[in-house]
């Protein structure tokens, strides 16, 4: 694009929608509870009995392993309203209230509660509430609301559209955890959204980055073919320091993606980016207008994870450069719209997909 072009810039979001209370209460309701959330990896879930406790914007959820399948259930005893259960772990048969041994089995039905008969209790509160969960590769979603999900046809898989098509050589199912990083990001979950969704930032903010991958700032970070891949530099074909590593590329993967770096957005809160070798998965809690944790799990064959001289610090120490340049930009975008001054910013032309957070807040009526 030649700078003498007449170019169009399009307003970003209002400030309130990065800063106010109340747009962020609608958030919660019109998204993170009405849409399929990321949870995490299947990863340690696989026995009947084993929990995991994990929260979606606020509302604390337990995923546990029945004998027929996975379940979701909000993490609160129908009786007095006492957490049920926290952090990770197993249960043996059952899951019992720790207040007053009201106990449910893994499924949710009320299966005791004592110095009570259980027909006392009214039918609507012998269980437990449910929320949907399914599982897409070894990555686990969550949907608070089941039967809204249920009555629009809102499955997984047509939340996730043609993204399973476009990774079918990723041996993703079969990788295991082999680093996980956690940060607390002074950010809105869209600003880091839209972080993610451009390039134009990579030549200021990830030097080291562009030095493997110098296509990120060619052209502004435009022009780029996520598709096909982001090809990376000579002698490069990962994200690592050197843009090398000793573990050789995924079996079964094409020509493009032995070199290649390819990355996917599934909107509300999963950022996912594919090397030859190791897949970087970002789980993203917003905590509020202004905080949002994210755990990144950096997945890698199994096979290699079970070898003695396994490292994943060449993986792990690079992306943890990139994401704390990432997200101290973040933390300053945050703080700049702060200002009573600020109204909204601007898109570049380069930054046309991060148009997208506005289209998806525009779909769920927001």
């Amino acid at each position: 694009m030649k700078p003498s072009e007449n170019i169009v810039l399009e307003r970003s979001l209002p400030r309130e929608a990065y800063w106010d209370e109340a747009f962020y209460a609608r958030e919660q309701e019109a998204i993170f509870w009405d849409q399929w959330f990321y949870a995490g990896r299947a990863e340690g879930l696989e026995e009947p009995g084993a929990y995991r406790v994990v929260d979606v914007a606020g509302e604390s959820i337990i995923l546990i392993r029945a004998e027929e399948g996975l379940h979701a259930h909000l993490n609160f005893c129908r009786h007095r309203g006492s957490r049920l259960l926290c952090g990770e772990g197993s249960v043996r048969g059952c899951i019992r209230c720790p207040y007053h041994s009201w106990a449910y089995a893994l499924d949710g039905r009320l299966l005791a509660s004592p110095f009570v008969p259980t027909e006392s209790v009214p039918p609507e509160s012998r269980r437990l509430h449910q929320a949907a969960v399914d599982e897409w590769e070894g990555f686990l979603f969550v949907h608070l609301s089941p039967r809204k999900a249920q009555e629009r046809g809102e499955t997984l898989a047509r939340r996730l559209g043609s993204i399973p098509e476009r990774l079918a050589r990723y041996p993703l199912a079969r990788l295991k955890v082999g680093r996980t990083l956690r940060y607390e990001v002074g950010a809105n979950w869209k600003v880091i959204l839209e972080n993610y969704n451009e390039c134009y930032h990579c030549a200021g903010v990830h030097p080291e980055l562009c030095r493997v991958v110098p296509a990120f700032k060619r052209h502004g970070g435009g022009q780029l073919d996520w598709e096909r891949g982001i090809p990376h530099r000579d002698g490069a074909w990962t994200f690592t320091a050197d843009g090398t590593s000793r573990r050789a590329p995924f079996a079964g993967l094409n020509d493009d993606e032995k070199v290649r770096h390819k990355g996917e957005l599934i909107h509300p809160n999963f950022m996912l980016s594919l090397a030859a070798e190791h897949v970087a998965a970002f789980s993203l809690r917003p905590r509020g207008p202004a905080t949002t944790a994210i755990v990144c799990d950096l997945l890698f064959g199994a096979d290699e994870i079970a070898e003695p001289a396994f490292d994943s610090g060449d993986v792990a120490n690079f992306w943890d450069l990139v994401n704390r340049q990432d997200w101290q930009i973040c933390e300053s975008v945050q703080a700049g719209m702060r200002s009573r001054a600020f109204t909204y910013g601007y898109y570049a032309p380069m930054e046309d997909a991060s148009l997208d957070i506005r289209r998806y807040l525009a779909s769920r009526g927001l």
